[in-house]
């Protein structure tokens, strides 16, 4: 069985902006399942395309399970079958030994930036680089399925 240990972070924004940082990435995703108990996620990069199954989030762990899908196909199924999308820039970022996943996102979640970081362990020790915000690994409004369903700019 696959385990996905992750962690999410609000960012920093002031502080983010003035972060020497290499090309992101474009992606775009959408939830073909998007339910408490399970997610199903077509997602298309500019280098291919995967869909994911995860399981339930219990504190920072769920099952995970992703598979390669040609990219012309992700497109398509992105295009015919969803209609709860998002799209971000990722930024990988290498601080102290660790990778954090960035992501800016676009279109209705404009201005909201979310770092993630994938550990071994939900006890296991890094080190917060500057521009980290607030920790919301478990509110469940900052999952990208949810944010899908329910965009930052109509939060109050």
């Amino acid at each position: 069985m696959s385990k996905e240990i992750e962690r999410k972070f609000l960012v920093r924004k002031d502080l983010w902006y003035a972060v020497q940082k290499p090309s992101g990435l474009t992606i775009r995703q959408g939830y073909l399942v998007s339910e408490e108990a399970k997610t199903v996620r077509i997602r298309v990069t500019g280098t291919g395309a995967f869909l994911t199954i995860k399981g339930p989030t219990r504190n920072a762990t769920r099952d995970e399970y992703e598979f390669t899908i040609p990219a012309d196909q992700g497109a398509e199924i992105l295009e015919k079958f969803v209609t709860k999308r998002i799209e971000k820039i990722r930024y990988i970022i290498q601080y102290k030994g660790k990778k954090w996943d960035v992501d800016e996102f676009l279109g209705d979640n404009e201005g909201l930036i979310i770092a993630e970081i994938e550990l071994t362990a939900e006890t296991e020790e890094f080190v917060h680089p500057p521009w980290l915000g607030d920790e919301v690994t478990t509110d469940n409004r900052y999952y990208n399925s949810r944010l899908a369903e329910n965009p930052f700019k109509s939060w109050e």
